[in-house]
């Protein structure tokens, strides 16, 4: 419990100080405008997700369920302390996890006013190992990028994807998948890998109608964890980071299909 403790109270510092760190400002602005996004944003979004949960699944997760980790790969890794009544459940994302949402979210916005600009960006962002703090988007000064509707396009987009993110990772816990696979999720060094490269695939296609249910419940849509996922899947290889947030072998075409049919259903008030 140490550990989980210690990343507790370094998770509030740094939102205290205004967290993340990468939030870039807009060139030669007076106001020094920022990222809208960030940890307090992420744990405002974990904490919807939470409410919107079945109380039966609620009783498994964390009231809090989303805290941080300083690491700079992206990643998101589930954790339980098993010591505590009930157990806790939760997970950690990295700093590296904020900084691309961050990025992928406003590449993908920028691209609307500079089509060609997010596929620019899937070229550089795949050449990321996950060894040094993620390099920005291209020529991010531009002041065209840092407008009002630039910004808020950015916000939808950053929050679409955190929260089916962590929604669907969620769902190992109460689904039972986490428990079926903890023995495999450490390597040698003690590095945790992630659920996404034991899941088959009938785990992983539950884990995303649920998360998907839990995000829409939550107030969230499907567009930004598609750019995520259209990101993932036209780099020309894959970093190993990847892995985290989308297993290897998943259609994508088919993913984003199935949550704008569920997104259509759940809007229509049926249920899926």
């Amino acid at each position: 419990m140490k550990t989980f403790w210690l990343s507790l109270c370094w998770a509030c510092v740094l939102v205290f100080l205004g967290f993340p760190r990468p939030a870039q400002a807009q060139p030669d602005s007076p106001d020094g405008i920022t990222y809208r996004t960030g940890y307090a944003v992420i744990m405002s979004l974990g904490s919807d997700l939470y409410k919107s949960l079945e109380s039966k699944y609620q009783k498994v997760i964390h009231k809090q369920p989303i805290f941080l980790e300083t690491d700079m790969m992206p990643s998101i890794k589930l954790v339980e302390y098993d010591d505590e009544t009930p157990p806790m459940r939760a997970v950690f994302i990295s700093a590296g996890f904020i900084d691309l949402m961050n990025y992928v979210a406003h590449a993908r916005a920028i691209d609307r006013i500079e089509k060609g600009y997010f596929q620019k960006y899937i070229v550089s962002l795949a050449q990321e190992t996950g060894e040094k703090e993620l390099h920005e988007p291209p020529n991010l000064k531009d002041k065209r990028y840092w407008t009002d509707d630039m910004l808020n396009e950015q916000k939808s987009n950053f929050n679409q994807m955190v929260g089916m993110v962590v929604a669907i990772e969620l769902t190992h816990h109460y689904l039972g998948h986490f428990t079926k696979y903890k023995g495999k999720l450490e390597d040698d060094k003690g590095k945790t890998l992630p659920i996404n490269n034991f899941l088959t695939t009938a785990e992983w296609e539950e884990s995303l109608k649920w998360g998907a249910r839990n995000a829409l419940d939550a107030g969230l849509g499907v567009e930004g964890i598609k750019a995520l996922y259209d990101a993932i899947d036209k780099m020309p290889k894959r970093p190993a980071w990847t892995a985290y947030f989308l297993p290897a072998n998943v259609k994508v075409d088919k993913v984003k299909k199935d949550l704008e049919k569920w997104e259509k259903r759940f809007f229509a008030g049926q249920s899926f």
